[in-house]
């Protein structure tokens, strides 16, 4: 690690903008994150994370990633109250009309509410000597002149200079596009694919170890597409409770009401859920929670030829993932890694830095991209660019989940994918696809 600058900030308190802030703290003299919304002590929902009362999944490479930045922090987490699992054996997946076969995978996870895993990630930056947290500031625009950015703006008019900003909003882009213009600079193209999901949660109070049938404890369930769009989660969190999160694709969505979250529950094509709310009890009658999410949306900064200089963005800022896939968070966190590593080889937060940080995040975006959209255009309603071959390549995914329903190899295959320890070419190995095809045959779903 090399010093770079005396003073970076970081637009945006959430987990990217927390994860930057841990990269950024050594390689700057200080650091200063800036959040809009007021930032609790405890771990409490908050009002500018909408989604965040909702299931969340952190995949094995983002928890990796996080204990390498945030030493004994899943130490810290589970003695708190989150959950750890093995996705291959604990987690009960049922997918293309049947489980998952399960196995001991050495793929470890831990199920936690995302407000526990932000407020311990930020007392853990808030505690680092050069980094300070200020929240209840929003920012009014971007500094800058002919190509470069140098700090912000906040709205009671104090401006704060930086070598370099982290956009680390989460946005659209629009309002931040409208600033970098205002001097000059090129904003990126930007991609869109419209899904129409929306998810509700609950959370029912959970006896200590209790798990769910078949001994599981973790339940994941998404449907058969085409036809029938539902998914649902049910997740142990911190605090003894059950997270348990009902959605859909394309207007297939949970209502907020008991009766209609009960009956939801009881027409999915497994019991696992239904038969869980029927022995809880919920922690509140007035809990339930909803978040819609129409589209997915991908900022292609590594195709400008000349991105502004002191200026980066990570996160949802550049690419905000259909959240049914549980990728958001371990995408920033790989995001966050590459940042610090562009900047130790360019030793200045320089355009050059820019473009080679684009593609270094471009290439930790796309796969987890390739598999969300392909998974999005098995649905005929989804809307966007469908990216050659998708069709094909998800008639062949099919065969893949249905052998994962018997072998065992091919179910750590899809966890590779899916955990983003393996690229999306992993399943196209020869081995695999015969594997696959001859495996698919036996699933109890074609029967």
């Amino acid at each position: 690690m090399s010093a770079v600058g005396g003073h970076a900030v970081v637009i945006g308190g959430s987990m990217g903008g927390l994860v930057a802030a841990r990269v950024l703290s050594g390689r700057f003299a200080r650091v200063t994150v800036v959040d809009r919304d007021a930032l609790p002590e405890d771990a409490q929902d908050r009002r500018a994370v909408p989604q965040g009362g909702h299931v969340h999944v952190l995949l094995t490479s983002g928890q990796r990633t996080l204990e390498e930045l945030f030493p004994g922090l899943t130490h810290e987490l589970v003695k708190g109250g989150a959950v750890p699992f093995d996705y291959g054996s604990d987690l009960l997946f049922h997918q293309m009309g049947a489980h998952r076969i399960r196995f001991s995978s050495g793929k470890p996870g831990i199920s936690l509410s995302r407000a526990f895993l932000e407020r311990t990630i930020r007392k853990r930056v808030a505690a680092l000597p050069d980094v300070d947290v200020r929240d209840r500031l929003a920012v009014r625009g971007l500094t800058g002149a002919a190509g470069r950015v140098t700090g912000v703006e906040l709205d009671g008019g104090e401006a704060l200079a930086a070598d370099l900003v982290v956009d680390a909003t989460g946005s659209s882009g629009e309002r931040t596009d409208r600033w970098l213009r205002a001097f000059g600079c090129q904003t990126p193209e930007t991609v869109t694919v419209k899904v129409d999901v929306g998810y509700t949660t609950r959370l029912l109070r959970r006896r200590p170890d209790e798990r769910l049938l078949d001994d599981g404890l973790l339940y994941l369930m998404a449907t058969v597409p085409p036809h029938d769009k539902r998914a649902a989660a049910a997740f142990p969190v911190e605090g003894d409770r059950w997270m348990v999160t009902l959605a859909g694709w394309h207007g297939a969505h949970a209502p907020v009401d008991p009766e209609g979250f009960a009956k939801f529950a009881a027409e999915l094509p497994t019991p696992h859920i239904a038969e869980l709310m029927d022995r809880a009890e919920p922690v509140s009658e007035g809990d339930a929670r909803k978040f819609t999410y129409p589209q997915a949306r991908r900022r292609y900064f590594e195709r400008l030829r000349q991105p502004p200089a002191g200026y980066v963005a990570l996160g949802d800022a550049v690419c905000s993932f259909n959240p049914l896939y549980g990728q958001g968070m371990s995408v920033a966190v790989l995001e966050a890694v590459e940042l610090g590593r562009c900047l130790d080889r360019s030793g200045t937060a320089s355009s050059e830095m820019a473009r080679a940080y684009y593609r270094a995040a471009a290439k930790v975006t796309a796969a987890p991209w390739q598999l969300a959209t392909g998974g999005d255009f098995m649905y005929p309603e989804t809307v966007g660019p469908k990216p050659p071959g998708v069709d094909l390549l998800n008639r062949y995914v099919r065969q893949v989940m249905l052998a994962s329903h018997v072998s065992p190899d091919i179910h750590d295959v899809m966890l590779d994918l899916q955990n983003l320890l393996a690229p999306p070419t992993a399943i196209l190995r020869p081995a695999t696809v015969v594997r696959s095809l001859l495996a698919a045959r036996r699933s109890p779903a074609r029967r």
